[in-house]
């Protein structure tokens, strides 16, 4: 995984937290707020999505690369 990636990754699990607790107070949220907290859900899975297909795709370049030289 990307090193960009990555970092975008830590502040997608650092946003699940604070949409249920106030980062101010550290008092629990009486609404919690459920869109932050989906869209954190989904960002961490097009990241990893995301990555796992450009490795794949880097690893079939690999492949055929060496297929190629022999």
């Amino acid at each position: 995984m990307d090193k960009y990636l990555l970092v975008i990754l830590i502040f997608m699990i650092v946003t699940i937290p604070i949409a249920f607790v106030e980062p101010a107070t550290g008092d629990l949220r009486d609404p919690p707020l459920i869109p932050l907290f989906y869209a954190a859900i989904a960002g961490i899975a097009i990241i990893i999505l995301y990555s796992s297909y450009k490795e794949r795709k880097e690893r079939q370049k690999a492949n055929a690369k060496r297929r190629a030289r022999k």
